[in-house]
């Protein structure tokens, strides 16, 4: 059974190897093993920590085979963001432009570096193996992350938003770095990226522009890439326009990577999501199952402890049965509270 799961300081090993298989461009993992234990050590205090919203509050799920205790997924969730530290994006703004002289008026895009999310829940970090996509192990790596939220809502805040991994090729290269930053920085992208990724932003307060950039001044390749995810971010994508996220001409400062946003009572796994009692265990026969077997998301709604797995349950009257293998992996019992979505 695939279940998602709280991090732990065992997941040390499975969270450096799943770093590496990351690759170049993808910022919140493409930092050194110091960092990512640190990292780790933040997300296990912070499922531990008090119940309140804390832009010192980060929780890391991991996506684990209990057959075989393997981990193949991970996603996270930083409680608010562009707090302590700020969160640049460039904002594209459409001024218009007109000549009565010439008898012309053009609409001109231009890039303008704003922190206008600060305070802000961000949900990322959304990384599966290549032996996993496809199997529906990405629904349930995501959507987790918006049953933990439904689980404690005072932890995080009324705006969420996602940063989707921009244009990167094998080699670390970014179109739209090229154009930009490169210019102002005088650095690699993997460097300024490595940087960023250690939380040290006053670099770029120091450096980046403080005026409007044109975009039309720009290469056409650089041009080409703004606002667009990464080949390998469009399923994550999908997942967030399928929870209601949406893209507002936000984009990554480095590689011009989309932000998309939604008010959190508006995600859809949230707001389509109920809290039910479990009554008991489901019959071993399916076919003589009555009432119908359904299949969904299921969470224990606990944030200490959080388990979420996709599997099928009964539902009458406002009461739940499992299984015994998904009640034991969501460790509960009867009379206890389930968190369920019905998948379409």
């Amino acid at each position: 059974m695939l279940i998602v799961r709280p991090a732990t300081s065992v997941d040390f090993d499975a969270l450096v190897r799943l770093a590496k298989l990351a690759g170049p461009g993808f910022t919140s993992l493409a930092v050194g093993a110091h960092i990512l234990k640190m990292r780790l050590e933040k997300s296990v205090d912070s499922f531990a920590g008090p119940r309140a919203i804390s832009p010192d509050h980060t929780y890391l799920l991991m996506l684990e085979d209990t057959d075989t205790g393997q981990v193949h997924g991970l996603s996270a969730v930083k409680a608010q963001i562009g707090l302590r530290d700020p969160f640049f994006n460039f904002r594209i703004l459409k001024i218009a432009q007109k000549s009565e002289v010439t008898n012309r008026r053009f609409d001109m895009d231009v890039l303008l570096l704003v922190n206008e999310y600060a305070g802000a829940t961000e949900v990322g970090s959304l990384f599966l193996t290549i032996g996993m996509r496809g199997t529906g192990a990405g629904r349930l790596i995501s959507q987790a992350r918006y049953f933990l939220m439904a689980a404690d809502p005072d932890r995080f805040a009324d705006l969420v938003i996602s940063e989707l991994r921009g244009h990167v090729d094998e080699k670390g290269r970014s179109p739209f770095w090229e154009a930009v930053g490169r210019k102002f920085f005088l650095m690699d992208f993997s460097e300024a990226d490595h940087i960023s990724a250690q939380k040290d932003h006053q670099f770029i307060l120091d450096l980046m522009p403080k005026y409007p950039i044109y975009a039309a001044l720009l290469p056409q390749e650089a041009q080409d890439v703004m606002g667009k995810p990464h080949p390998a971010g469009v399923g994550a994508r999908r997942y967030l326009e399928a929870e209601g996220f949406r893209y507002n001409g936000v984009i990554d400062i480095f590689d011009a990577g989309p932000s998309v946003s939604a008010p959190k009572a508006d995600i859809r796994t949230i707001r389509d999501s109920c809290p039910v009692k479990l009554s008991g265990h489901m019959p071993v026969n399916f076919d003589e199952a009555d009432p119908p077997i359904l299949t969904g998301l299921l969470s224990n709604n606990r944030i200490r402890d959080f388990r979420c797995v996709l599997q099928r349950f009964q539902l009458d009257n406002g009461h739940v049965r499992l299984t015994s293998e998904t009640i034991d992996a969501l460790r509960v019992g009867t009379g206890d509270t389930i968190r369920l979505w019905i998948k379409p």
